[in-house]
């Protein structure tokens, strides 16, 4: 993620600092950017008084919360904090508590796609959304994502499949009264493996979700109009079944800046650093909707 930042950063002429932790990190970080990286972490620049107004934090999920309070306590005023922001509750809390007058979102890029974009658009037009579904099945099936650490695996549900929630209750509305249900268990997510469940947003509209690790799948979302079904599968494209036809159409879009950098990077930021994000995930709502993904996955 710090990658695709400093591709962004670069291309819109914004002069920047990266702090780094491992020496490794480092060292494929500046061979891929060729952007020079300070070593030592985040307290060691703090301390020598390199305190920036703004920051993007994009380490690993274990570590978000940890690094935000410590910029945050530094006098850090805007923050674009890497998904999901911490490892649950209890750790977005903490965050909320060092934030004072800060302002903090959090990096859901889905919200930017530029799919996304034409998908409200559509929404807008037909009246709103009246039910949707989405499906939570994660790419490792049954097997284990070793290329994080334990207590990320066990909240993989929050770490990873949280993505595509949010993208749903982004565009249908949150969640207000709704049920689910959990099944199985796999050796590295021993809570679940198996989530379904349906409810009420707080617009009127009905949902649905389905996720099953131990079976083939991916994430996929569908939005119901009074006039259009609204396909994302995979969620960088958007597809189209128009009321009274079978036919499903891929919706041509001005997604350009989603194929030169990673897909919704770059108005992301562009938002961030411009201060006019109307589409983020505040960190009060964030604080909401890690309720809801803590009782989906099962953890709450």
């Amino acid at each position: 993620m710090a990658q695709a930042y400093s591709a962004v950063l670069n291309a819109l002429g914004i002069s920047y600092t990266v702090i780094g932790r491992g020496k490794e990190s480092a060292r494929r970080f500046e061979a891929a950017t060729h952007h020079p990286i300070r070593s030592g972490g985040v307290r060691s620049a703090i301390a020598e008084g390199e305190i920036p107004t703004r920051a993007i934090v994009a380490v690993s999920v274990d570590h978000l919360s940890d690094v935000a309070c410590d910029l945050l306590d530094a006098g850090v005023t805007g923050l674009l904090l890497e998904k999901p922001g911490g490892l649950g509750y209890e750790q977005l809390a903490v965050v909320a508590q060092h934030a004072m007058s800060a302002v903090v979102t959090i990096a859901y890029n889905r919200r930017h796609y530029a799919a996304t974009a034409a998908a409200r658009l559509m929404i807008d037009e037909d009246g709103g959304v009246t039910s949707f579904a989405f499906e939570v099945t994660e790419w490792p099936n049954s097997a284990e994502p070793t290329q994080v650490e334990p207590s990320i695996r066990q909240r993989w549900f929050l770490a990873q499949s949280s993505h595509v929630v949010d993208l749903a209750f982004h565009l249908g509305g949150r969640a207000v009264d709704w049920k689910c249900w959990h099944s199985g268990s796999l050796p590295w997510h021993k809570v679940a493996a198996r989530f379904s469940g349906a409810g009420i947003t707080e617009t009127g509209a009905t949902f649905g979700f389905h996720g099953d690790w131990e079976a083939p799948g991916r994430w996929g979302l569908e939005i119901m109009t009074r006039r259009r079904r609204l396909i994302f599968r995979p969620l960088e494209n958007l597809h189209v079944m128009e009321i009274g036809s079978l036919e499903v159409s891929k919706v041509s879009i001005a997604d350009q800046l989603d194929r030169s950098f990673k897909p919704g990077i770059h108005e992301q930021t562009r938002a961030f650093l411009g201060g006019d994000d109307q589409f983020s995930c505040s960190l009060q709502q964030q604080l909401e909707n890690v309720r809801v993904y803590e009782k989906m996955a099962g953890y709450r």
